[in-house]
């Protein structure tokens, strides 16, 4: 049941609606729906049929959905975010050095 409400919120966070979005569609409270895209509460066939409905899929889609392409496209996305940030940090440590150079260069000037 996990598996499958996290494919419901990955759905819902592609189409970026809120669970108050979904829960209007299904005309049910936001608690409610919370419940499920949490996987508190266990969810009848009726009820997975109007997600997949609301997610444009058959019921087979929706049980089978599989999230491997969003999480290689995650996973690129990390990389390249942790990429920037070595980057950044490899800057930030040149201006640090910089820094103590003028830093030491005031000191000798005073002195």
């Amino acid at each position: 049941m996990k598996e499958l409400s996290k494919k419901i919120r990955l759905l819902r966070h592609q189409r970026s609606w809120s669970q108050e979005d979904v829960a209007k569609r299904l005309k049910i409270s936001i608690p409610a729906f919370s419940k499920i895209e949490t996987g508190i509460t266990d969810v009848n066939v009726s009820r997975l049929e109007e997600i997949a409905a609301i997610f444009d899929m058959s019921l087979v889609q929706l049980l089978t959905f599989n999230d491997s392409e969003e999480q290689e496209k995650y996973n690129s996305d990390l990389e390249g975010l942790t990429l920037k940030l070595h980057e950044r940090e490899i800057e930030l440590i040149e201006m640090q050095k910089k820094i103590i150079e003028l830093y030491e260069e005031l000191r000798k000037v005073k002195a």
